[in-house]
């Protein structure tokens, strides 16, 4: 994407009809770190100047990150944003055995964050 004299690479595009938004996926590998959310929100606020149509919703922007780091994640405008979000994902396919384990890791979390025992 270029704006005035500088070029963006955005690694995914996609326009969602159902959310009737651009939904922008940019894949990292490393630890998530506090410039790429600020990459991410650069992104944003670019498309949804150039590219968002008035009867579009805001676009969103996806952070899929190989580790996650949760300072950045909770201290960053992440915390802030509605419309940017960052995910972990694993660069490579799981055994059946660790998609279990991660699951229900995943499942303990959000119960602890549900009872309000924060």
């Amino acid at each position: 994407m270029r704006f005035e004299d500088e070029d963006f690479y955005i690694d995914l595009v996609f326009y969602n009809y159902k959310l009737k938004c651009f939904v922008l996926i940019d894949l990292k590998l490393g630890k998530f770190k506090h410039q790429d959310v600020g990459q991410m929100d650069t992104y944003v606020r670019l498309y949804n100047e150039k590219y968002k149509a008035a009867d579009d919703n805001p676009t969103i922007g996806l952070l899929l990150c190989s580790e996650k780091s949760e300072a950045v994640a909770r201290y960053s405008v992440l915390a802030d944003q509605k419309q940017l979000f960052a995910v972990k994902y694993s660069p490579y396919l799981l055994s059946e055995e660790e998609l279990q384990a991660a699951l229900a890791v995943q499942r303990q979390e959000a119960m602890w964050h549900l009872s309000g025992k924060e």
